[in-house]
């Protein structure tokens, strides 16, 4: 990412993680998305800080994470997105984009590291394979099949149905 200058679009997304080698090991070994850059930052006077783990979807974004430590979290606090907040899993996801072959590697991958599927479901115009990070947020690998045909007009339609 380094000397990139992105006008629009996606930099990246951030999370919170309970336990970031956990979270190293399911992006970078197991989905393949390099950890490209930590931050580490300190609160003045305190022995409290956080750490900004960076992976590389290799596109030039990045998803990242917080690991924190004294900053303002509650004792009790929850990573996932959804279900502590009173949603089913599959609500607040991330979803990355997959060809054929991306998809059975991941598969692969996070099979042979003890990850198996929540779910396969073919949605018609995209086929996802989904799957539970250690912090308890649900990532989809999508494929456009064939995708949508955006349509400005009939999206806002259907917003009053």
């Amino acid at each position: 990412m380094s000397g990139q200058t992105k006008r629009n679009g996606v930099h990246h997304v951030a999370y919170a993680c309970k336990d970031p080698e956990a979270t190293r090991h399911f992006y970078e070994d197991l989905c393949g998305f390099p950890l490209v850059h930590t931050e580490v930052t300190s609160v003045p006077d305190s022995e409290a800080f956080f750490r900004h783990l960076f992976f590389d979807l290799g596109d030039g974004t990045c998803i990242a994470f917080f690991d924190m430590h004294g900053v303002g979290e509650k004792p009790d606090w929850k990573s996932d997105v959804s279900e502590s907040v009173g949603l089913p899993v599959w609500v607040n996801h991330i979803a990355f984009a997959a060809d054929e072959e991306r998809q059975k590697q991941a598969k692969a991958s996070l099979s042979a590291g003890g990850v198996e599927p929540l779910m396969d479901v073919d949605h018609g115009w995209c086929h996802s394979i989904y799957y539970i990070d250690p912090n308890g947020i649900m990532v989809e690998f999508c494929r456009d099949t064939p995708g949508f045909t955006p349509d400005p007009e009939e999206a806002r339609a259907a917003l009053n149905n």
